[in-house]
């Protein structure tokens, strides 16, 4: 047994833009069904879903059977602890919010790295990542197949980005629109031009100092307009918006619909009886 391949950081490496899906609903059924579907990454969220370990574990494991689809996780912050145990889960790679400064994003690295290169707690043989001690390489390989994206999503993160960007063992930037629209004191407002611009020359900086940019953006204009100003990894849905915007789309027209007229013939035409 081998040491799985990130094949989603590769494809960062090689310049090869990744379409991803949010997951936020929680449940490793609805992640099954999203890693069907043919999105290059799937991203379980901790920061605002509510996931905790065990549900974090079982998507992992849903995804497994699908290996088109790469499986990101973002932890509810990027705490050393947190990423340990989210690793010997079998997570290659990281999303880690509200990264302000090229001090955190060196922590973060270390985090995500045995030592000497780093801190963290060398428990492999109850990991799942090591498949528990089957992979013999497991300790000498891991720390190459790790993937750590760092989220800028501040006026603060966007000062000190050509900082972040250049900090050794940081793969990707990705840009939060939503906090960063609330930052620069435009709350609600990811879209205003004013963010987008923003972001653009973000994801400019970040591809000068050889690191891939990404972003979430749910419409379709805005996503295609962030891949052409270079965008690698851009999440294009949410799971969670999906379905209620469908669910509503559906009630919405039965609701909304005009009663049907009475039947006169007398006959029995409804169905299941």
């Amino acid at each position: 047994m081998k040491t799985p391949e990130n094949a989603f950081k590769r494809a960062l490496a090689a310049g090869t833009p990744q379409f991803g899906l949010w997951l936020g609903l929680a449940d490793p059924y609805c992640a099954e069904i999203a890693a069907g579907a043919g999105f290059d990454w799937l991203l379980i969220d901790g920061e605002h879903a509510p996931n905790d370990l065990r549900s974090v574990l079982a998507q992992l494991q849903a995804i497994a059977a699908y290996p088109g689809s790469h499986p990101i996780v973002r932890p509810v912050i990027g705490d050393t602890a947190i990423i340990k145990q989210t690793l010997d889960l079998g997570a290659q790679t990281l999303l880690i919010p509200m990264v302000d400064t090229a001090e955190q994003a060196a922590a973060l690295v270390a985090a995500t790295r045995y030592p000497p290169d780093g801190v963290r707690g060398v428990g492999s043989a109850l990991a799942r990542a090591s498949r528990w001690t089957r992979v013999p390489n497991y300790l000498d390989e891991a720390d190459g197949e790790i993937c750590l994206l760092v989220q800028v999503e501040s006026v603060r993160g966007l000062e000190n980005l050509d900082a972040i960007a250049a900090v050794p063992g940081v793969d990707g930037v990705f840009f939060g629109p939503s906090d960063l629209s609330a930052s620069m004191g435009l709350r609600g407002q990811p879209n205003h031009p004013t963010v987008r611009a923003a972001i653009e020359d973000g994801m400019a900086r970040v591809r000068r100092a050889g690191k891939a940019p990404g972003v979430l953006a749910t419409d379709e204009a805005v996503a295609r307009a962030y891949l052409a100003a270079g965008a690698l990894f851009v999440g294009v849905g949410v799971d969670a918006t999906l379905y209620a915007r469908a669910t509503s789309a559906l009630a919405a027209r039965f609701r909304d619909a005009p009663a049907p007229t009475p039947s006169t013939g007398g006959a029995n035409t409804g169905g299941g009886y």
